[in-house]
């Protein structure tokens, strides 16, 4: 008679076993190749050793990001004496946390002893941390998932409810609170991670020997800062799978090319247009593919289409400021246009701060009588920072002051300090899932295309970042018409073209509220749509395959949240709606124009030389 401890293990014994945090009798689990667990943690010791010790060289540190580590600090430093100068308040806190751990402890121990119990803390329904099943079927697991829910959710509450500090400071406590309790996540750890364990086991720690390896890469890459990556780089190139749609760069100088793209029309609307992308980001995310390109989508609708790509710039262009940027870029782009088209008139759009700019363009024209934007379209862009968002949290005095004296020793500020702005905007999906990916599993990030365009940063020259700072986070100028640029005051209220301005509803950038408000602030009428998503992925919603749809409610007044209440929804992308816009402005067609015209030589092909610069 064979053995019951040889016997094959009933597999709904050892889930129920599983269930109740112990395994019976009978059931013996699998057990890793220790000869391979042991050479492979060998090897991990032994990299994590090179990598602590690159971390602690002079060049690593100097590059490190020990101010907003101390603005992080202070901040919630604040918050905790606000709550520790009233000791009622805080003492009835602390009972409040401690109900709860003992209300958590009491499920727990039911469900070890075999009973049902209903959790005390869920994930929230988009959080994608929790998602594997042994989170909830483990006692364990569930204790510290529900504990480190139960722990975040109150020290929000800390800072939502703390009396005595100004709404900034709570804004930044917030942020800031945000990354730590990101990065504490026990999903980000092998202990706690039930998953990253059973990944461990079944690769005898492989996968720990991998993802060091490219943790080590990541370093290097960063110059003694750690780069995560967050896709296969490998598999995209600009000019090859990325920006192809056809065109010349048609004219250049020191901060712009700009691209004239190639008719696919018989005719073309007889105004031209021109786009105005951010300078923090490459152009490209307008013609990221045929599939999601909207220059390209522009261009079959029957658009002569010119494109700013701006230069990554370096030391020498530390000088130019905001008012280059307005001269050297917008306005020289508009005199080039009218050298290939023999037109004096343009549409205009701007992009982020593009369109930031743009406005800018439109208040010195309306001021000088220079009026040759016959309309702008803004597409996720601010122009009043009161409710900028949580980029704000940034642009406080004091760190101000740290970017400027750091831009001052290069002239620029690193690209990649843009990029982990950006990123800590949504820290659980843009770093620590990438984290747990890359360095624990040990996986390569998948290719994906507007991650690829997310890692190609650009550098900000000083003079115009400081400027945009200062000028907009901080002292929000433009909205109050205290802006001067060139001897010129700007005053938005006498911007009298009309503005087609695009939000999108999950905009953690430029947040719709503050493109509503933004709206009132110009002197003619205001289109304004709410689009479906985000800073991206609402503007880049094709009508091929849209995934979103737009809001459209009438003219911009009153109350944000009224506006949205009276919206009408329609499915779709919002781009078809907007070429009626366009259209409706000069529906004059001719016939359609080759790049460059016959003025304008080729300088070579879309999309240029600039493009290509990596930080």
């Amino acid at each position: 008679m064979t053995s019951p401890r040889t016997q094959a293990p009933d597999p709904a014994a050892a889930r129920t076993a599983l269930a109740n945090g112990a395994l019976p009798d009978g059931i013996t689990p699998p057990m890793p190749d220790i000869e391979a667990l042991s050479r492979n943690a060998g090897q991990f010791v032994e990299a994590l050793g090179r990598s602590a010790a690159r971390m602690l060289t002079p060049e690593a540190q100097a590059s490190g990001t020990s101010g907003e580590i101390n603005e992080a600090v202070k901040t919630l430093g604040q918050v905790a004496e606000a709550w520790m100068s009233d000791p009622n308040r805080s003492a009835e806190a602390q009972a409040r946390l401690s109900q709860a751990f003992l209300t958590l402890w009491g499920s727990t121990y039911l469900r070890l002893q075999g009973q049902q119990a209903d959790p005390v803390a869920v994930p929230a329904p988009r959080d994608g941390r929790f998602s594997d099943a042994e989170w909830s079927t483990n006692p364990y697991f569930d204790f510290l998932k529900q504990g480190y829910l139960i722990a975040t959710r109150w020290a929000e509450g800390l800072v939502d409810e703390a009396q005595g500090i100004d709404e900034h400071t709570r804004h930044k406590a917030q942020f800031y609170l945000r990354q730590l309790t990101s990065m504490l996540s026990p999903s980000n750890f092998l202990p706690t991670n039930p998953e990253l364990i059973r990944h461990t086991l079944q690769e005898s720690g492989a996968n720990l020997v991998r993802g060091l390896k490219m943790y080590e890469e990541d370093l290097e890459a960063g110059g003694g800062q750690l780069r995560v990556r967050q896709t296969d780089t490998s598999g995209f190139e600009v000019g090859r799978n990325i920006a192809v749609t056809p065109g010349e760069v048609v004219f250049r100088n020191d901060l712009i090319e700009l691209i004239q793209y190639a008719p696919s029309t018989e005719t073309v609307l007889k105004r031209p247009f021109l786009m105005v992308p951010p300078w923090i980001n490459k152009f490209y995310i307008l013609d990221l593919n045929p599939q999601k390109s909207f220059l390209k989508w522009m261009v079959d609708q029957g658009l002569t289409v010119f494109c700013i790509s701006w230069v990554n710039p370096d030391a020498r262009h530390a000088d130019k400021d905001f008012e280059s940027y307005m001269r050297e870029g917008i306005e020289a782009a508009i005199d080039a246009i009218g050298v290939a088209t023999g037109e004096t008139e343009v549409h205009a759009a701007g992009y982020c701060v593009g369109g930031t700019l743009l406005s800018v363009t439109l208040a010195m024209q309306a001021a000088t009588g220079n009026r040759r934007i016959k309309s702008a379209t803004l597409l996720t862009t601010q122009v009043d920072f009161t409710h900028a968002g949580d980029l704000k949290v940034f642009a406080g005095e004091e760190q101000i002051r740290e970017v400027e004296a750091r831009m001052a020793e290069r002239g620029y500020l690193e690209g990649s300090r843009m990029a982990n702005a950006f990123n800590m905007l949504r820290p659980d999906d843009m770093i620590w899932s990438y984290v747990v990916n890359n360095y624990i599993k040990g996986k390569q990030p998948s290719a994906f295309d507007l991650l690829y365009w997310n890692s190609d940063a650009t550098r900000m020259p000083a003079a115009n970042h400081s400027f945009y700072l200062r000028n907009c986070y901080l002292e929000n100028s433009l909205a109050q018409g205290r802006m001067v640029l060139g001897n010129v005051r700007l005053d938005l209220k006498k911007i009298q073209v009309p503005i087609f301005n695009l939000a999108t509803r999950e905009d953690h950038i430029a947040p719709a509220i503050s493109v509503f408000e933004g709206s009132k602030t110009f002197g003619g009428k205001v289109d304004y749509v709410l689009a479906g998503s985000g800073h991206i992925a609402g503007v880049v919603n094709p009508p091929y395959k849209p995934k979103y749809g737009y809001w459209t409610g009438g003219p911009v007044k009153g109350e944000f949240k009224d506006w949205i209440a009276a919206a009408a929804e329609t499915k779709g992308s919002w781009w078809p709606y907007w070429f009626q816009w366009i259209e409706a402005q000069a529906p004059e067609r001719v016939q359609a124009r080759k790049p460059g015209g016959d003025a304008l030589p080729s300088l070579g092909p879309a999309p240029g030389t600039y493009v290509r610069m990596r930080a």
